[in-house]
């Protein structure tokens, strides 16, 4: 499944709820299913910058794909369900393809309604840093 194949997919799952809460608890629960970071990567380097809570990400490659490791500190859900989204949008991904990734889903599915400034700071660095990850494997980047 493309980059594009996969936002569409989340949007149509999104388009089920009509109540902004319920479209939060759907966050929250996708986070829960978030598979568990090897402990090597929750380290210092790996913090996401400009988020609220501790959110963690970390990247390496398998064969010619980038895969994703993401977690939270337990009482940061939301996070941990934002870092989830993103990951299942662009881990096994072509390096480059995620450098490169227009994220429209963001907007489709009214993130900007669901959560706080502060946190839509912390979704934007994530995005950031994982475009970074790709920008680096792909060499159009010398370092994270």
């Amino acid at each position: 499944m493309s980059i594009n194949e996969k936002q569409d997919e989340i949007i149509e799952e999104f388009d089920l709820f009509d109540d902004p809460l319920d479209k939060t608890q759907y966050i929250i629960d996708l986070g829960r299913k978030l598979p568990p970071m090897p402990e090597q990567y929750k380290q210092e380097d790996n913090l996401i910058r400009g988020c609220q809570s501790q959110v963690w990400l970390g990247a390496e490659m398998q064969g010619d794909k980038l895969h994703f490791y993401g977690d939270s500190e337990p009482t940061a859900q939301i996070s941990k369900g934002l870092i989830s989204l993103l990951i299942r949008v662009l881990s096994d991904e072509n390096p480059e393809d995620i450098a490169k990734a227009e994220l429209y889903f963001i907007d489709k599915v009214g993130m900007s309604n669901l959560v706080t400034s502060r946190r839509a700071g912390g979704l934007s660095s994530m995005i950031s840093q994982m475009k970074k990850y790709g920008a680096v494997y792909a060499g159009l980047q010398s370092s994270v």
